[in-house]
């Protein structure tokens, strides 16, 4: 039970921390620097802890954003599935596609290293695992990888009752998922209380335990300033619900109130 959760919230914190269509917006809501750390539950249990960071992208050197990601798990689910995993994404300094991505997995017995390019000039994506051989797959326009749509989301305001689908690729496929933006509500977690929307995903577009939750729930909320944060996550699957909530955020951008 405890391996199947922490397996939900890494792909969760992977695949849906932001859903959200392409932006060519350059007035950025977040700064080279900006830090999201996030705890992690099963129910009212706590089960480790998550790290976003984001730097670069400065557009008078068109310079790369990159991303890193970093999901440990705690004394007590290390001792049934122990999580040391850590992610690294490259996007170009528009922040209008993936240019990198590379996952250092290490989850309970599995420990490997992804490595995936995106060359747009070829229309074609190059993924290895352990340095074997790459998978290449053809692209038919621009994406975003697991972790850069995490920013992806936060270049848009959200609308209550809007549609959106954002392309997204870890290399090995393709995916179309489609996002409902729900009404304006108060959120509280513990780096504070915020008005927020929340976006709900189509679970028919996810793998995974998704497949075997037909009436799983899944919600992600992002607050209502202009720096859109990823406040929190909430889920209930066949293997139970579980939390991701924002505790402490550093090097935010400035926003008028």
């Amino acid at each position: 039970m405890i391996r199947q959760l922490i397996c939900v919230i890494v792909f969760l914190l992977f695949y849906t921390l932001s859903l959200a269509s392409v932006s060519h917006e350059k007035d950025f809501p977040f700064i080279s620097g900006e830090k999201l750390e996030y705890d992690l539950s099963w129910g009212f249990i706590p089960v480790g802890k998550a790290t976003l960071e984001i730097w670069g992208g400065n557009p008078k050197l068109a310079e790369q954003w990159k991303i890193l990601f970093f999901v440990r798990t705690n004394d007590f689910a290390d001792a049934f599935y122990k999580v040391r995993t850590r992610v690294w994404s490259e996007v170009d300094h528009n922040f209008t596609k993936s240019l990198s991505y590379k996952k250092d997995q290490q989850e309970g017995k599995t420990q490997k290293m992804i490595d995936v390019s995106f060359d747009y000039q070829k229309k074609q994506s190059y993924y290895s695992e352990n340095g074997s051989k790459p998978i290449v797959l053809n692209l038919e326009e621009s994406v975003f990888d697991p972790m850069a749509i995490t920013y992806t989301f936060r270049m848009n305001e959200m609308v209550s009752g809007e549609k959106r689908t954002i392309p997204t690729s870890d290399g090995k496929k393709l995916l179309q998922v489609e996002i409902n933006v729900g009404k304006n509500e108060s959120v509280r977690v513990p780096f504070g209380k915020f008005a927020a929307h929340a976006a709900i995903p189509k679970l028919k577009n996810l793998s995974g335990v998704f497949k075997k939750s037909p009436k799983g729930i899944l919600k992600v909320w992002y607050s209502s300033d202009a720096r859109r944060l990823p406040l929190k996550i909430s889920s209930k699957v066949v293997v139970g619900s579980f939390t991701a909530k924002l505790r402490k955020a550093t090097k935010l951008k400035n926003i008028k109130n």
